[in-house]
């Protein structure tokens, strides 16, 4: 990861004082970093206009609000979509006040995403949740252009996913396979499919997690003779855990 305020405090202190000043320049660069979250040089830039740095959850409706304009028009569609985003999440008023003016500052196709959606790479997780949330954005008004794809695999690329990963996603959401907004769960239903509750410690519901996901594999289901049925069933139930995972760690907010 590039810290920009580190290199430039570095390199400005090895031009006025050798490396006891690329030293403490780097020092004092790290302190600007962390202060301004800077976490790459988008950010930077960023700062320098003027516009605030992303958190994660202002990050998912930017993008949301980049795919719905990507090709002219924001549909109702498109907008009863980010209203199901922001229920699933279980968003407080202040929050979801944020997500639309994330969504709004989405459609202007402004922000530099690459740094943001390579830091996010290192959380599998939660990068799998956006490229989800993003299909289903874009199947929002009944079909899947040109320009949408590949924005969606341009930024899978930066997450660190194979095109073949990031295509196989999509069927998921066609709209002749299942409805869209709401395939998105609550965060209560998240909380009792994984049998935890809203206090339950970060630790706890990862184990509940793996165990239930353990016992539901479709690779263990196929491996002791199970039908295609079963499989597929197996198939769809360790999808729903994930994403009752996914979003219990996104309105959590632990790794």
């Amino acid at each position: 990861m590039l810290w920009p305020g580190t290199l430039i405090g570095a390199g400005a202190g090895f031009a006025i004082a050798s490396i006891p000043g690329a030293l403490l320049g780097a020092l004092l660069g790290q302190a600007l970093d962390r202060r301004l979250h800077l976490q790459s040089w988008g950010h930077l830039w960023e700062r320098l206009g003027g516009r605030p740095v992303l958190r994660n959850d202002e990050l998912l409706f930017v993008l949301l609000g980049r795919l719905a304009k990507c090709d002219g028009q924001v549909t109702a569609g498109h907008i009863d979509q980010a209203r199901a985003e922001m229920r699933a999440l279980d968003m407080s008023e202040p929050a979801r006040r944020r997500a639309i003016a994330a969504f709004n500052r989405g459609k202007s196709g402004r922000d530099r995403l690459r740094g943001y959606l390579r830091r996010l790479s290192a959380q599998p997780h939660a990068a799998e949740g956006v490229l989800r949330a993003c299909w289903r954005m874009v199947w929002a008004d009944g079909r899947a252009g040109s320009s949408e794809r590949e924005l969606i695999g341009q930024w899978g690329k930066w997450l660190g996913w194979t095109p073949h990963q990031v295509q196989a996603l999509a069927h998921d959401y066609e709209p002749q396979k299942r409805p869209l907004a709401n395939n998105v769960p609550s965060y209560q239903d998240a909380l009792r499919l994984l049998g935890v509750s809203a206090t339950t410690e970060p630790a706890q519901i990862k184990r509940a997690y793996r165990r239930l996901l353990s016992r539901h594999h479709p690779d263990k289901i196929a491996g002791s003779g199970a039908t295609a049925t079963q499989v597929r069933e197996a198939t769809e139930r360790t999808r729903e855990l994930h994403n009752a995972y996914t979003l219990i760690r996104e309105r959590r907010d632990f790794r």
